[in-house]
């Protein structure tokens, strides 16, 4: 097969069919995000199986993460669908009347999405929505690492949707390289941030915008909580972000925990005792921990984990099953800064947990390093709130949670500095695959005569007044009177 060839003839299609007219309309939005819905709720367990397949998810897991956040998407936008089509009215300047102004959003044309593997299905069809929404064609070029996601994602978009719109092309680095060769409205790629620079390197030889959602090492500053129901809800949530979400290969997932020296003794009991609770005294059997993707980052962990500097910190966990791509539930004790696994972001279930002498260090150690997607903070200090919010920068800040800013419609997820950049969920979704246009109508009745030549001091006076809206100034020059400047 010729790839190239073939790319040419899929652009070309799609470039038609952009061009025709048919994807600005709403009711071709609103029946390819009707049938996409219809596809997550009539393959659900092609969606499970495959997840199971690449990842060892439990359809519990799969539901809660990919499939019910999708379909909840898809019911949002197209409540909202044709509010945000509709445009806003603009304000004009006094010194423009009589005029008025619209913003009125155009979709940019061909756009192509690039997903990542540890959220197969929702990293792919959350920015398709707000394409869609858009009135893009679209091109996903889903990750090969999880190739049943990868197989079932081709097959049931081109079952339910307009193929001459939106397509999956399939395959490896070799792919995505001549993906990248074509020119694109816009780019929206998530994935490693190395991998990103080639993207952007790509799009930049054909003025491409580009969106990116990369990650970073996201941490968890836990206070002491003196309520024992405080501390309880804590727990959970952070273990189960962390370990109960595809097993730590999370982009927003907790990369390190940073607590109280006098408190960290308490905190690593009560983390045991919590993962017990929850994956029970084997959670390699409990099938509530999914498993790494491959062989290759399973190599990765194991060479985190059995660094010489960082073996000896392992307080919880630590067993290795190459054969089943499993890793138990770890925690580690202060490693050391320099290790690897607290340099680079751990994409797994390893969870070092880091003491300070005082929780409000946490706010220099942050700062400190590269901005992350997400700074979670588990505290009822509000102070400390008001520091963390003020001295730190990331994607977005969560306090007494985890993960559940990836669900809200109505906030923007996205990163900052290295750890990405756009935004997208809901309407967001909508306005990053969108040009928003600006339309001005004016009529001919009356004009300002002093904006033409041939100038003099007169002239530039009334523009001194004129920008800075002092309509009452002009009308005094005009009529005569002077005006200081």
């Amino acid at each position: 097969m010729n790839m190239r060839r073939d790319l040419e003839v899929e652009m070309k299609e799609m470039r038609w069919t952009v061009k025709s007219g048919i994807t600005k309309e709403e009711g071709w939005r609103r029946s390819q995000l009707q049938n996409l819905r219809n596809m997550l709720v009539e393959k659900e367990d092609h969606i499970f199986q495959a997840l199971e397949q690449d990842l060892g998810k439990h359809p519990v897991e799969s539901f809660r993460d990919e499939v019910g956040p999708l379909i909840k998407s898809v019911n949002y936008a197209l409540k909202g669908l044709n509010k945000w089509m509709a445009g806003k009215k603009a304000d004009l300047p006094l010194a423009a009347f009589p005029s008025s102004a619209r913003l009125v959003p155009e979709p940019l044309g061909v756009v192509l999405i690039i997903s990542s593997w540890n959220f197969p299905f929702g990293i792919s069809l959350e920015p398709m929505i707000g394409a869609i929404a858009a009135g893009n064609a679209v091109v996903l070029k889903p990750s090969e690492l999880a190739a049943a996601s990868s197989s079932t994602l081709a097959t049931l978009i081109h079952t339910y949707l307009d193929t001459k719109a939106i397509k999956v092309i399939q395959g490896g680095i070799s792919v995505g390289q001549q993906l990248l060769q074509h020119k694109w409205d816009k780019i929206f790629f998530t994935g490693s941030a190395a991998v990103a620079r080639t993207v952007m390197t790509a799009a930049a030889k054909n003025l491409t915008p580009v969106a990116l959602e990369l990650g970073g090492k996201c941490p968890a500053v836990v206070d002491s909580l003196s309520s024992s129901w405080d501390r309880e809800m804590a727990l959970n949530r952070i273990i189960a972000a962390k370990f109960g979400t595809c097993a730590g290969q999370a982009c927003i997932g907790i990369d390190y925990i940073l607590v109280e020296k006098k408190f960290s003794h308490t905190l690593v009991e009560l983390l045991k005792a919590k993962i017990q609770k929850m994956f029970g005294e084997n959670p390699k059997e409990s099938k509530t921990v999914a498993r790494i993707i491959n062989k290759t980052h399973f190599g990765r962990l194991s060479r985190l984990l059995n660094d010489s500097m960082v073996k000896a910190c392992v307080v919880h966990g630590g067993s290795l099953d190459e054969d089943n791509l499993y890793i138990e539930p770890t925690l580690l004790l202060d490693p050391p800064l320099e290790a690897e696994i607290m340099t680079e972001e751990v994409f797994g279930p390893l969870l070092p947990i880091i003491t300070l002498e005082n929780i409000e260090d946490s706010i220099e150690f942050i700062s400190a390093r590269p901005r992350g997607l997400t700074i979670y903070a588990f505290t009822n200090n509000e102070n400390m709130k008001k520091k963390l919010l003020s001295q730190t920068s990331s994607g977005s800040v969560v306090f007494n949670d985890a993960i559940i800013q990836y669900v809200g419609d109505c906030i923007p997820f996205g990163g900052v500095g290295e750890s990405g950049f756009g935004r997208y969920h809901g309407k967001y979704s909508f306005d990053m695959f969108s040009h928003e246009k600006a339309i001005i109508k004016r009529s001919f009745l009356i004009d300002f005569w002093f904006r033409y030549p041939p100038w003099n001091e007169q002239k530039l006076q009334l523009f001194r007044f004129a920008y800075r809206f002092d309509y009452f100034g002009i009308l005094l020059i005009i009529l005569g009177f002077k005006r200081s400047k």
